[in-house]
Parts: C-alpha cells; sequence; structure tokens
C-alpha cells in the first residue's frame, strides 16, 4: 500500500510566509509539517510515498534528499545526533510535479499509473495527528474489516458550516458528503479530515470524472476550471463502498494561522524541552 501527500498548492491563507517556503515545511518546534505525514505512514507499515508537489516547492525535494556537506561537517565533528536528524527517511519517495494547479482531483489524476491496482493513503498535510495509534493504521484497519475506502472523521459539536459533513445510512456507511451546509441544515456533525484510503476503483472514477469535467468545459467554450475528487467519492458512495472511521486521537488543523499557532501550542505541551517555556509564557499572563 502507498502513501500519497498532496503537497502542490499556494497556501494562500499562510502567506507572507508562503510566497518562498512551503506550507508543509512550516514547523512545529523544529520538525516540519510534512514530516509528521511521512512518520505516520512509516509506522503505519507504508514503505512508499508519492509527493504531488509543483517547481515552486523544490524546498521539500531538498528537505528528503541527503545533505552531504552537512553530513560530512557533523562527522568530522563527531556530532552523531545531529547526523541522526538530517538522515533521510527509510522509505522510498517520489516526487510528482502537478503543473497547473487545478484542484485535487486533477493533482491524484498524475499518481493514477504508479499506484497501481492496489488500495492507497491519500494524505492532505493540513491535517495532522496526535495519538497513540497512527491515523493512516487506524483506516488500514478499517479497511482490512470492510474491503471498502475509508474515510477519516471527527464529530465536530458545534458550526460545521465550514466543513464536508458526512450522511450516514443506516447500516453506517457514508451515502454523501454535503460540503458547508448552511447551519441547522446539517445531516450531522461528523466531518471528514484530510486522510483518506481509496480502493483502486477510485482512481478509474477519478479519470472518468476528468474527462467529463474537460467536456463540460469544452461544450462551454472555456478553460477548464479546478477539478476535485468528489466525482469519483460519489461513485463509490452510490455502491455502498465508503465507510469513516472517526478518529482516535486528536486532530490538529495547520490550514490557516490560528490553526497553525494551536498546533504548534498542542505539540510543544508534549515535548518536555519546549513545555517549560509555555509554562513561564502562561504563568506571566496571570
Amino acid at each position: 500500500m502507498k502513501g500519497i501527500i498532496i503537497a502542490a498548492g499556494y497556501g494562500a491563507r499562510c502567506l507572507p510566509v508562503t510566497k518562498t517556503i512551503p506550507k508543509e515545511m512550516l514547523p512545529l518546534g523544529c520538525v516540519p509539517a510534512i514530516q509528521f505525514i511521512v512518520d505516520e505512514f512509516i509506522k503505519s507499515g507504508i514503505s512508499e510515498i508519492i509527493i504531488v508537489s509543483s517547481r515552486r516547492k523544490k524546498a521539500l525535494e531538498d528537505y528528503f534528499d541527503r545533505e552531504v556537506e552537512l553530513e560530512s561537517v557533523f562527522f568530522a565533528e563527531g556530532k552523531t545526533s545531529f547526523l541522526q536528524k538530517i538522515k533521510p527517511p527509510p522509505v522510498n519517495i517520489a516526487f510528482v510535479h502537478q503543473q497547473k494547479m487545478m484542484g485535487t482531483g486533477h493533482a491524484l489524476l498524475q499518481v493514477k499509473n504508479l499506484v497501481g491496482n492496489s488500495p492507497c493513503v491519500v494524505a492532505y498535510p493540513d491535517d495532522l495527528h496526535m495519538g497513540e495509534r497512527p491515523l493512516t493504521g487506524q483506516l488500514i484497519s478499517e479497511y482490512e474489516k470492510t474491503g471498502c475506502s475509508v474515510l477519516a472523521s471527527v464529530e465536530e459539536p458545534g458550526d460545521v458550516s465550514r466543513y464536508g459533513v458526512l450522511s450516514l445510512s443506516p447500516d453506517g456507511k457514508v451515502s454523501s458528503i454535503v460540503e458547508k451546509p448552511a447551519p441547522g441544515s446539517e445531516p450531522s456533525h461528523e466531518i471528514s479530515i484530510g486522510r483518506f484510503l481509496f480502493t483502486p476503483e477510485f482512481f478509474d472514477y477519478i479519470e472518468e470524472g476528468w474527462h467529463l469535467h474537460v467536456l463540460k468545459a469544452e461544450s462551454e467554450a472555456r478553460t477548464p476550471g479546478e477539478y476535485y475528487h468528489i466525482y469519483a467519492l460519489n461513485k463509490l458512495m452510490e455502491a455502498g463502498k465508503v465507510v469513516r472511521k472517526r478518529i482516535e486521537g486528536i486532530r490538529l488543523d495547520t490550514g490557516d494561522p490560528a490553526g497553525y499557532l494551536e498546533a504548534v501550542l498542542r505539540y510543544a505541551d508534549t515535548q518536555p524541552s519546549l513545555r517549560p517555556v509555555l509554562d513561564r509564557f502562561f504563568a506571566s499572563r496571570k
């Protein structure tokens, strides 16, 4: 099973830093966000990872490559702990460039031939996870029980009008996703988050939907706009082949400045070297 990370977007909500630094490289402590996803994949048994990126994000490729000059310096100085920190992860990582920013469905279409006839886990690096069981591993366990595609979800007791909200059939499967429902019209308070396990047929539907998307644009004499994966997901849901896994652990939403700050604080709270800084700061606010 392969892991796919969608990391080609502009990160506009986190400007100006994302003008030159990929949003996926913004750190929690000293660890870039994308490293948390890679670690999650590794802990879940995935050894082949595809990162969908763009030409603007060469820093991602450099980060997962060897840094020979630093290795030489640290080796000569006997700084073995530093060597471990810059060592590339023990997995195969391939990069695919999305030539135009045309939506997540188009991004996933770029990797269809690389995935092959196997299920895969797709991660959006805005959503990080903290918990004893890695989130990807939770989705894999659910797939092994059901044979279905699996959506990661959380229960949101408050306003869900900013999210994709799950509608569940009597047998517990996902029958539809309502995007950004008006307050009071939501089918549930269970929201989909950025982690999915897709069975191979998903990519056939992605391709089918893309062709329809292009034909519609041509019939209207316009350039095709952004294409998302909802067409393929709807096809699977219509066939009763989608379930959800309510996640164990904490979801961190780093997609905007407020969510990113909360993620930094939550992470710092788990680190013995950083927790005293939080304690001193909040003590000074009293």
